[in-house]
């Protein structure tokens, strides 16, 4: 059971309480080690508390730690973000998340970029980090296990894999996603709208939707693509001249229990454009997947 905190709203009391709850795993919203980034991000945190929250975690009996970061933030230097990715290796978490940074509309940064105030995400300066952070995670022993999440050895987050795995979840709360038989629906985002309906006894979800098997196949591809287990060849069907493409252009690489293939960090570095590339194969060859859902 994890539970997501800001640094500078856990307490020894609460970490207490989460424990006592059954919780086993915080996920501390780190972001960066660099002053200026934080202000960029509208974080309210100091480093500092990132550091005794860890302390705190440890003393806690709480067993599993995890740290996120943000990459590919305007004005950042290569050396400010790797100083950020070994404060959080000093801070010894058993996973970490490492996230490039969105624009979202109707925010301040998205403002700001819009008018010209701030540059947008640069997108080979994001790379050029990811590639930095994958190398420093990998030589202290994080082994990545989906494209933005490194891990301990028995530390990857279950939960966390479920969702790329397309298994079946419940989320309870206000703009909760949920996803049980090929159904997937949504909740009302306004948590007043949201205790509105539960106080009248009606279904807090604004929208559903029923997947069919071309869309359990493309969630497949798109989600299974970005796993380090791999994905079956057979997954990809009339796509497998392109994994062989992969195969030679380093994008990609055969995993050795099975007929499956996983990305190298190159290939990742596209993994969205790859993916795209196998469905457009798919559409093209105009495969009908019929009892593909019970597979």
């Amino acid at each position: 059971m994890t539970v997501e905190a800001n640094p500078d709203d856990a307490t020894a009391d609460l970490l207490q309480d989460l424990l006592g709850a059954g919780v086993n795993r915080l996920s501390m919203g780190m972001q960066s080690a660099v002053p200026r980034t934080l202000a960029l991000l509208q974080r309210t945190h100091r480093h500092e508390e990132v550091a005794a929250v860890a302390d705190l975690v440890r003393s806690s009996g709480i067993p599993h730690f995890s740290v996120d970061l943000i990459y590919g933030v305007p004005g950042e230097s290569p050396q400010q973000w790797e100083s950020s990715v070994r404060a959080a290796l000093a801070l010894q978490p058993d996973h970490i998340s490492a996230y490039c940074l969105g624009i979202e509309e109707g925010t301040r940064l998205g403002a700001a970029v819009r008018s010209g105030l701030m540059a947008d995400v640069d997108p080979d300066e994001a790379a050029d980090r990811y590639e930095v952070c994958d190398a420093l995670l990998d030589g202290a022993g994080y082994r990545w296990y989906e494209i933005s999440n490194w891990a301990r050895e028995g530390a990857q987050c279950r939960h966390n894999l479920g969702y790329w795995r397309g298994a079946a979840w419940w989320g309870a709360g206000p703009g909760a996603h949920s996803h049980v038989g090929g159904v997937r629906w949504w909740n009302v985002r306004h948590p007043r709208h949201w205790a509105a309906a539960l106080v009248q006894g009606a279904s807090p979800a604004a929208g559903r939707e029923i997947l069919d098997d071309e869309q359990r196949h493309s969630e497949r591809v798109m989600l299974g693509i970005r796993l380090a287990e791999g994905l079956p060849v057979a997954d990809i069907g009339p796509a497998v001249p392109l994994v062989q493409g992969w195969l030679a252009d380093g994008l990609a690489e055969l995993v050795p229990d099975g007929p499956r293939f996983r990305l190298t960090v190159a290939g990742r570095l596209v993994a969205d454009r790859l993916a795209l590339d196998a469905l457009a194969a798919h559409e093209r060859a105009g495969v009908r997947l019929a009892g593909d859902a019970a597979n």
